[in-house]
Order: structure tokens, then sequence, then C-alpha cells
């Protein structure tokens, strides 16, 4: 979700390696939607243990990520540091998180010049960062990139992204589940999106927009939000003021979605199936009180999965249980649905907004 920088359920994608995250930490999927869409219902599985967990060549990681200022982006920092400690053969060089991309540059210059053995790096923007990271690779250091995409392939060694077209499709299913099974006619379904210039909000909008179109439905309302709680709760009551009655409602985004819960409080606006992204702690709380009715995971461990592919990497290993011998080039992580149903085993996983 990457949410307040500028830059993002299941099927593995022909043209770039995209892999099954059971082989890393989570899910994979591609960008191309499916001709009858599905969203994913695989449940989280325990990391599978091989000769790679074994302590081998001492490696030093330098990892970069952003200013922790959004609930999902403090739990990206925190799970690339708490990977790092269960390796006894990794030392991680942590920069401070930050927003400016020329800071950002800097930190990435003194991983060069300390000759680390790899470098995992969340860009404040792809484009901006993509001179140093290719200088990197130049220099013989293999660079994870996550989640915000360079702009050139020779930038990374490895990229692990989430999915956000996956997302909305993952929305969207769900949304023409709760159409039939509710048997609704002419149902009012509603977006709460984040900010509209993102790449990442478009495709998660296109994804819920394809979704929907399974069940003939489409999104009769619309508002979008910034990612923050003000603006959800702002965007929510004018949301609620121009649609009387919602049968489903998409919000892109859990932190934001702490406002929408309170918009929706105040006004006692309940009638709907509350779905929401990201994958908080807060959502599945309000899951497990039936306050909210799903929520699609983007997950927040995409750095933890890039230090573990950097120790790889750097220890000239593969992921065992492939036949192929290299860590692939590009793994882009599910984006599954929690409910009810399988809330209690994604909770641990989830963030606090």
């Amino acid at each position: 979700m990457s949410a307040s920088l500028p830059l993002t359920t299941k099927r593995i994608a022909f043209a770039a390696i995209t892999l099954s995250a059971a082989l890393v930490a989570a899910g994979c999927t591609s960008n191309e939607p499916a001709t009858t869409p599905a969203a994913s219902t695989q449940q989280p599985a325990g990391n599978a243990g091989s000769s790679n967990d074994a302590p081998g060549k001492k490696v030093v990681i330098g990892f970069s990520g952003p200013a922790a200022d959004h609930g999902w982006l403090a739990a990206i920092n925190n799970s690339a540091l708490e990977e790092a400690k269960k390796h006894s053969d990794v030392e991680l060089k942590a920069a401070e998180g930050t927003n400016d991309a020329s800071l950002q540059i800097s930190q990435i210059e003194t991983f060069i010049n300390d000759k680390v053995d790899a470098i995992v790096l969340l860009p404040t923007d792809g484009a901006a960062l993509t001179e140093v990271a290719t200088k990197a690779m130049q220099a013989g250091i293999p660079v994870i990139n996550v989640d915000r995409e360079f702009s050139s392939p020779f930038a990374a060694r490895s990229t692990i992204l989430g999915d956000n077209y996956g997302m909305g499709v993952s929305a969207g299913t769900y949304a023409c589940q709760v159409v039939k099974e509710k048997n609704l006619t002419n149902p009012v379904i509603a977006e709460i999106a984040g900010i509209d210039a993102l790449p990442l909000t478009q495709d998660r909008s296109k994804g819920f927009a394809d979704a929907l179109k399974a069940c003939n439905q489409t999104v009769d309302n619309r508002v979008a939000a910034e990612f923050t709680v003000e603006s959800g709760e702002k965007q929510a009551s004018n949301l609620l003021q121009a649609a009387p009655k919602i049968d489903v409602l998409w919000n892109h985004d859990d932190d934001q979605g702490v406002g929408v819960m309170a918009a929706l409080d105040q006004a006692n606006r309940h009638e709907m199936a509350f779905i929401g992204g990201a994958g908080s702690a807060n959502a599945m709380r309000w899951i497990q009180e039936g306050k909210m009715a799903a929520t699609v995971i983007y997950p927040p461990t995409q750095a933890a999965d890039g230090i573990k592919l950097a120790r790889l990497i750097a220890q000239n290993k593969g992921l065992s249980d492939l036949v192929q011998v290299e860590v692939p080039k590009r793994i882009v992580l599910n984006a599954p649905v929690v409910t009810k149903d399988n809330v209690e085993q994604y909770l641990p996983l989830g963030f606090e907004s």
C-alpha cells in the first residue's frame, strides 16, 4: 500500500517468473485479469524448513526503507528488522527511515562504500532511486527492490511486490459473493479509494471494477481519500450523505479505514458489507466483532521477504522448493481475503493502524 508516498488473488505470472509466495512467506499473483476473477482463499502457511535455514556464510545486508508514518509502513520496517534477527549469519545495517529521496540515495551510497553483501531497498520513489541502485548492482552488490519498482530492470537483482490490481480483484470478487449470497437486486456498491493520482490506487480500482463485471455490477458511488484517518472519515461522511443506502463498501486502506469506521459509527450506518484493504489488526478485530465483513491483504512482510532473499543471494543459494538453482528475478505476493472464517489465522500477521 505504500500509502503516504508517491510511487502499488493469486496466479503464477508467465513472463516475469512470479512464484507462489509459499516459497518465500506468502502467495503470488500476476497483474493479468483472469477471464473470471476469483478471490484468493489460501490459508497462511508456516515457512517450510530446509537446509537454507541453517547458518551459512556471514553476510552484511544494508536496509533502507521509508519513514514509519503509516501503520503499514511501520510494519514493513519492523518486519525487516525482526527477520534479520532470526539469522545468526546476517548482520543488518539499517538506515533511518526517510521520505526524502536525496537522503535515501546517500544511504545507498554509504552501503556501496561499506561494500555490504546485499541491499534491501524500499524506495521513497522508484524512479528517483533507480540510478543509485544501478550503481550498487554495477559494484557487484545485489539489490532487492521492495514494493515500489525501479524504472530500469538493471537496478535490481530481484524484485518483490504486493499486488494492487489483485487487491481490487479480491475485493470485487468478494463483493460479487455478497451480492449472490444475499440475493441482492440492484445493489448499491461504493468505493473509498486512496490517492487517485497514484498508480497503486488506479490499479486497485481497476481490479475492483474488472472483478465486478463477473456479476454484472459496477461501482455506484466513489470517493477518494488520502490514506489517513482524517481523510477517511471526511470522505466516508461525504459518501454516506450522497448514498442513503449502501450494500457493499470497499475501502482501499485499513489505516484510513479507522476514519471510515468512525464515520459509519457516527452516522449509525452499518447496513453494508464493509470490506477493507491491507490487513490491519484493527480491521481483523472488527471482523471478529462483526463490524466488518472482510479485508484484503497487502503484505506488510515484503521487506522481511526481501531480507530472506538478500541472504540467499549473498550466500549463492536458491529457493529450496524450486528446481531452478537461483532466486527468481521477480516475485509478486498474493492478495487473499480475510473473513470471519480465517481471521484467526491471519490476525498474527496484522499491523496496528
